[in-house]
């Protein structure tokens, strides 16, 4: 999910790379324990299944974001919709479905963020809306954590690899979520269904494609 973009100076940049690198490190996680307690003090987590499962994006407008670990979001599914001026094709949602799930990054942020990843999703103008959601760690463990689902309704649910041209997301859009789900570590069956979504060959050029380091 994605929308706005900030710009930010190169001092700014080189913050984010170097956490960036930081995130490489922890890319395993951060021990419940921990999760328990930074949610009670200041901090929420975050579950991500789109642009955001890459680090470098998420921080581009949260710099407090840290690595959780990864989650699987059950009885919903992926899917696409809308139009997203900065991607130039549909955006990601979750849609209610049962007997389906989503995988996805968690992230810890501090509260002071969320304002920012309510902007960054939308929220102010009503494209998505957030929502407290159960998920499913690695090792079974259920935590809540905080999503966002678009505001517009699909009225016919096809298979990714189907999708109609007005619901594609950009090459350049599924290749963030592609390279974000590598980085994350999420299952390879779910990869693989990722990498099957149908695009709209829309390639993405200029400021967040260079931030990204996005190559097609």
């Amino acid at each position: 999910m994605v929308h706005h973009f900030s710009c930010l100076s190169r001092w700014s940049f080189a913050l984010i790379c170097a956490n960036v690198a930081l995130h490489h490190v922890y890319a395993g996680g951060i021990l419940e324990s921990q999760v328990m307690k930074d949610t009670m003090s200041g901090k929420f987590l975050y579950f991500a299944y789109g642009s955001n499962l890459l680090a470098q994006r998420i921080l581009i407008n949260n710099p407090s974001a840290v690595r959780a670990g990864t989650a699987k979001l059950n009885d919903y599914r992926l899917d696409f919709v809308g139009h997203s001026k900065l991607w130039n094709g549909a955006p990601s949602t979750i849609v209610p479905l049962p007997g389906k799930h989503v995988w996805g990054a968690l992230w810890m942020l501090d509260d002071a963020d969320k304002e920012n990843l309510d902007r960054q999703e939308g929220v102010h103008t009503n494209t998505y809306f957030p929502l407290e959601v159960q998920v499913t760690s690695n090792d079974g463990k259920v935590m809540t954590a905080r999503t966002y689902r678009q505001t517009a309704e699909i009225e016919e649910l096809v298979d990714l690899s189907k999708l109609p041209n007005e619901r594609c997301p950009s090459a350049t859009y599924l290749n963030t979520i592609l390279k974000g789900a590598k980085e994350s570590s999420l299952p390879d069956e779910y990869q693989e269904l990722l990498r099957a979504i149908r695009h709209n060959g829309y390639v993405v050029t200029g400021e967040i494609a260079e931030r990204l380091n996005l190559e097609m």
